[in-house]
């Protein structure tokens, strides 16, 4: 049986990337400081590194599915160069309010339903009570919180700097 594994759980815009709403081409994707540092710290403890996503621009028709992944592969491609590995991507495309027929509907995966942490504890051997969340938003802490992991608040800064320091008062029993 494969051992179970902490889990760096992180949201995509806010976290990994500066918040522009809605990115969604290669040209507007710009690093948040210390993004891959903090990716590439975590990989090295052995702990498992997800990004769990709303992507309602692609129910908004904003753009696509195709674009997004696009995105994404280009986004795994310069976080490998700098050392750094996202062990899986969740995304929700859903909202409600969508304009886009095929992706308008309530979603169990949609932040702040914990649906897309549920689902990697799922897909990969998670421990649980050692495993948190970083997000920017209100909505990834209640998922984190509703999946049973810690969620902790980025407000900006250097994201390495952050996850260390996240990480220190976690161990040391500050829970989320």
């Amino acid at each position: 049986m494969t051992p179970l594994r902490p889990a760096l759980f992180l949201d995509r815009d806010g976290v990994i990337n500066v918040d522009q709403g809605y990115v969604s081409r290669i040209e507007d994707f710009e690093f948040i400081e210390g993004a891959a540092e903090a990716i590439a710290a975590f990989n090295a403890r052995g702990w498992y590194v997800f990004i769990v996503t709303n992507q309602s621009g692609i129910a908004r028709d904003y753009y696509t599915e195709e674009a997004m992944h696009a995105l994404h592969a280009w986004m795994e491609a310069r976080l490998a160069e700098a050392g750094a590995k996202i062990d899986r991507i969740y995304y929700c495309p859903y909202h409600e309010e969508g304009e886009n027929l095929r992706y308008r509907r309530d979603s169990f995966d949609r932040k702040p339903k914990p649906g897309m942490l549920l689902r990697a504890m799922a897909d990969f051997p998670v421990k649980r009570e050692q495993s948190f969340l970083i997000g920017d938003k209100d909505a990834d802490i209640k998922a984190a919180r509703a999946a049973g992991v810690a969620g902790f608040l980025f407000t900006g800064g250097n994201l390495a700097t952050f996850a260390e320091w996240t990480l220190a008062g976690f161990e040391d029993g500050h829970r989320g």
